[in-house]
C-alpha cells in the first residue's frame, strides 16, 4: 500500500487540487474572506508538490545536493510530511478556522512563508534552482502573506501560527540531518 500510495500521490495531488479550486467560487459566495483564505492553502499547497516532487525530484535534490549523496530523507519522510503533516495541518487549521476563529488557524499561512524561505534559502546557496522554488516565490509568497495580513489577529496568535511552522520544518530538518550523519555516502 506505501509502494503504491509513494507512486502515485503526486497525480492524486493534481486531481485534488483542482477539485478544491473549483469549489472555491461555490465556497466564496458564503465564506468569509478569511475562511477562504484558509481553505486555499491546501490547494495551493497540493500545486506546490506537483512541482516540488514529481518524479521525486526534491528527495532527489535534498539527498545529492544538500547532503552529499547521503539518504538524509525517504519516501517515507517525503509522504509522511506532505500527505500526513502538510495536509493533516492545513485541513486542521480549516477547522480551527471556522470553529475558533482564524486568527488561531495562521499556521497555514506562516506554513506556506516558512517553505518558500526554506526553498529560497538554498536557492541562494547554490545559486540555482531547486524543486519547489517557483511555486514558493510565486504561490506562496503571495497567498501566505495575504492571508497573514488580511486575518485579524492577536500577536500571540501570530506567534503560535509562525512557531508552529517553524517547529515543523525544525523537525524535519532535524531529522534529515540526523539520518544523513548516520548513512554512508553514495557511491560515484
Amino acid at each position: 500500500m506505501i509502494d503504491l500510495l509513494a507512486r502515485h500521490w503526486v497525480a492524486g495531488a493534481v486531481f485534488m487540487a483542482a477539485a478544491l479550486l473549483a469549489l472555491a467560487p461555490l465556497l466564496a459566495a458564503d465564506w468569509p474572506l478569511a475562511l477562504l483564505l484558509i481553505f486555499l492553502h491546501s490547494p495551493g499547497y497540493m500545486i506546490h508538490q506537483v512541482e516540488e516532487h514529481t518524479g521525486d525530484r526534491f528527495r532527489s535534490f535534498v539527498n545529492r545536493v544538500m547532503f552529499g549523496g547521503r539518504e538524509a530523507l525517504t519516501t517515507g519522510d517525503v509522504l509522511w510530511v506532505n500527505c500526513g503533516a502538510v495536509w493533516g495541518i492545513d485541513l486542521a487549521a480549516l477547522y480551527v478556522a471556522w470553529i475558533a476563529g482564524p486568527g488561531w488557524a495562521l499556521v497555514a499561512p506562516y506554513l506556506m512563508l516558512v517553505n518558500a524561505a526554506g526553498h529560497i534559502g538554498p536557492a541562494l546557496r547554490f545559486r540555482g534552482y531547486n524543486p519547489g522554488l517557483v511555486t514558493g516565490i510565486v504561490l506562496f509568497i503571495p497567498l501566505g502573506l495575504a492571508t497573514a495580513l488580511t486575518i485579524p489577529a492577536t500577536a500571540a496568535q501570530h506567534a503560535l501560527g509562525f512557531g508552529l511552522s517553524l517547529l515543523l520544518h525544525i523537525i524535519i530538518a532535524a531529522s534529515a540531518i540526523r539520518r544523513a550523519r548516520g548513512a554512508a555516502p553514495a557511491k560515484a
